[in-house]
């Protein structure tokens, strides 16, 4: 559990850096990237929140929580290198 706890915590370190990068770029970039961004972070938002309450929870309480979690985080990640793709 510690270890997939800390895995999703740096998740959302990485993703959260990637959302400030991301952010500057995007204030010079086009409409659809912008839209595509916000919606990135409403899903990052959501995680972040879902994320504190669990991560300190019983390992067995907290495993369906924690896979979902991923999946949105992977998402999130894959919304980045589309926003990325489209600056360039």
């Amino acid at each position: 559990m510690s270890d997939t706890k800390n895995k999703i915590e740096e998740t959302i370190s990485a993703l959260k850096q990637q959302r400030d990068e991301l952010g500057l770029q995007i204030h010079l970039g086009a409409t659809e990237a912008k839209e595509e961004f916000d919606e990135a972070m409403q899903k990052l938002d959501k995680m972040s929140s879902e994320f504190e309450p669990v991560k300190d929870a019983a390992e067995e309480s907290a495993e369906n929580v924690l896979a979902s979690l991923k999946l949105v985080g992977e998402e999130v990640m894959t919304s980045f290198d589309r926003i990325k793709k489209s600056l360039k």
